[in-house]
């Protein structure tokens, strides 16, 4: 980066019960190459040690600051609350969850390149995810992209570029203006949020493997994608934000595939031991939309999407019949 001084980067970490990788956490952001942070650890009521961690490291660097809960929050309800901790006078975010940590140029590089295109709202980078890279879908030569293209070809093509929040840089302003950053009722209000922004920032993409997100089976994003695959949310964002990005006959099509999509998983998901929640979910979910869950429909759009798409029905039945691989096992 240039020698103009660096602007104030507020990281935020909301944690319960993550004492288990916590530490490994912190240690990550202070070895970040850059200095000139802020790091707020929310601490939502935890029963181990996980508020005595945070408490230690931040006698040791005042640059670190606990915020406790006097109560314990609901998962959204305490990161909506963790991101107004932030300071007035950060020009940008950077979310870390407990179990996930940063490699040491992270902050760096992602800054740089959101200091260098001042349109650019949110920042993304590879990441390790377990022990395979993920999110490289953008072409090399590209590191800026239009927020409404991006959102159009994550719609069009079934292509996710954004990764959950330890992945991402948020320009600070696109926080505060709202007075909920996640919403709350959304089942993945990390996935839809992006699609909010994006609709007045552009996109940013650093080809750097600069985060790492833990897979292990006692985590928040193991536990949504088992109850509520992220598919199902495909259905909301589309309803809220493809106006926004597709014409009428685009967002015809791309409803029809969701659906077929949906359907084909919810296939795939007879064949586990999915329990009363998942299903009386399912119900529940697309009842809103005006459509039904029974063994005909889930049936007929199993065998139209995988018709259709051999190479994404391999990927479904790969990635939804295997079980949760743990850490160790790599």
């Amino acid at each position: 980066m240039s020698q103009e001084p660096q602007p104030l980067v507020s990281i935020v970490t909301p944690v319960y019960n993550g004492g288990k990788y916590l530490t490994e956490c912190i240690e990550s952001i202070i070895s970040q190459t850059y200095r000139n942070w802020e790091y707020i650890i929310v601490e939502n009521k935890s029963t181990d040690h996980s508020l005595e961690i945070a408490r230690e490291y931040a006698r040791k660097d005042g640059r670190i600051r606990v915020h406790a809960n006097e109560r314990h929050l609901p998962v959204i309800l305490n990161w909506n609350h963790a991101m107004r901790q932030i300071a007035p006078s950060s020009k940008y975010c950077k979310v870390v969850h407990a179990d996930d940590w940063l490699f040491p140029e992270c902050v760096t590089r992602m800054v740089s390149l959101a200091e260098e295109h001042p349109s650019v709202g949110v920042v993304g980078c590879y990441v390790l995810e377990g022990a395979k890279v993920r999110f490289d879908g953008l072409p090399y030569q590209r590191s800026v992209v239009p927020g409404r293209e991006i959102c159009r070809l994550s719609l069009l093509e079934d292509r996710y570029f954004f990764g959950a929040p330890t992945i991402t840089l948020i320009r600070s302003d696109l926080i505060r203006k709202r007075k909920a950053f996640y919403t709350e009722d959304h089942l993945h209000p990390d996935i839809e949020v992006y699609y909010d922004v994006l609709r007045e920032s552009d996109f940013g993409f650093v080809h750097q493997v600069l985060t790492y997100t833990r897979l292990h089976p006692e985590s928040q994003t193991t536990y949504y994608q088992n109850i509520y695959p992220a598919v199902d949310a495909q259905m909301s964002i589309l309803k809220k934000y493809g106006d926004s990005f597709l014409n009428e006959k685009e967002h015809a099509q791309h409803l029809k595939r969701t659906l077929e999509g949906h359907y084909a998983l919810l296939g795939v998901c007879l064949f586990q031991k999915k329990g009363k929640e998942f299903w009386n979910h399912q119900r529940k979910s697309l009842g809103k939309f005006g459509y039904s869950v029974n063994l005909v429909s889930i049936m007929k759009g199993t065998l139209t999407y995988f018709l259709k798409r051999p190479l994404k029905a391999c990927y479904y039945l790969f990635n939804y019949l295997r079980p949760v691989r743990r850490e160790q096992e790599f």
